[in-house]
């Protein structure tokens, strides 16, 4: 269905606005299903993130700096999401035996046991997505995406 449709456009779009609108669109159609997940197991998008990059660091405890850097949502209260993981005894939270301002973060087994079990129904979802595509049409459209983030890509903020 086109954009024009969904949205109930009465003229035709822009190119440009027709381009953002279908990636918010298609954002949150994506984040919708994903959400429905999250929710089977009481977290959030934001909080399934952090516990996946907790689970990348393999063991090693990692401080919130990391971990807000490596955010998909970079505007997350991190310490918020990683207040509510230790009250779920999903994550530990300890002051870094080198530098007492800082906190540690390390994923739980119970947090590893619960991203087993979300893992197979995020495939999921994100099959139910990409199937659409072939394997070259997806590597297109992550180079397309990427050109279009070029350098307003949050990554680096200018002081």
């Amino acid at each position: 269905m086109k954009i024009e449709d969904i949205v109930k456009s009465s003229s035709p779009l822009a190119l440009e606005k027709r381009t953002i609108l279908n990636v918010m669109f298609t954002q949150n159609i994506i984040g919708e299903r994903l959400l429905e997940v999250m929710k089977e197991h009481d977290l959030s998008l934001e909080q399934f993130n952090v516990l996946r990059i907790l689970r990348g660091q393999k063991g090693c405890p990692v401080n919130m700096t990391l971990i807000q850097e490596r955010m998909i949502a970079r505007t997350s209260n991190t310490t918020r999401l990683v207040d509510k993981l230790e009250a779920k005894s999903l994550v530990t939270r300890n002051i870094c035996p080198d530098n007492r301002r800082k906190m540690e973060v390390l994923i739980t087994p119970k947090g590893l046991q619960l991203l087993a079990a979300v893992d197979p129904k995020v495939q999921e979802v994100e099959s139910m997505f990409t199937t659409q595509l072939s394997p070259e049409e997806l590597e297109h459209l992550n180079d397309l995406l990427e050109k279009l983030r070029g350098d307003v890509c949050p990554s680096k903020k200018s002081n």
